[in-house]
């Protein structure tokens, strides 16, 4: 399973991101799909979540600001980020897990950057 992330960029406290990863390698209905991130000199937080079935999971420092979506015909998982706060400057890496089998799969990550 390869990940493609991408939609990064630098905006301003309260502007807005919208994040697209694209899947290749695996139907999108096997795998559950996640957003982590990390800051400079932090470690690696979980985002959020979406399974095959659409429910979805937020970490409280997120939730009611992102919503992420995935679209299994495209291959494709987004990210939209609204009300994005210094906080949330990080490099955003898309991940993949294999239902059953549990096989744990990381894109590259992009980098959001968010300036007061």
């Amino acid at each position: 399973v390869q990940l493609q992330a991408s939609g990064g960029g630098s905006v301003q406290t309260g502007g807005s991101l919208r994040l697209s990863c694209a899947v290749s390698g695996s139907q999108l209905s096997n795998l559950l799909l996640g957003w982590y991130r990390q800051a400079p000199g932090k470690q690696r937080e979980w985002v959020a979540t979406i399974g095959n079935n659409g429910i979805t999971n937020y970490s409280d420092f997120v939730k009611g600001r992102f919503t992420i979506s995935r679209d299994n015909a495209k291959n494709t998982m987004d990210l939209q980020m609204d009300s994005l706060k210094p906080g949330d400057t990080a490099v955003y890496i898309c991940n993949a897990v294999t239902i059953g089998t549990f096989d744990n799969y990381w894109g590259q990550g992009t980098l959001v950057t968010v300036s007061s």
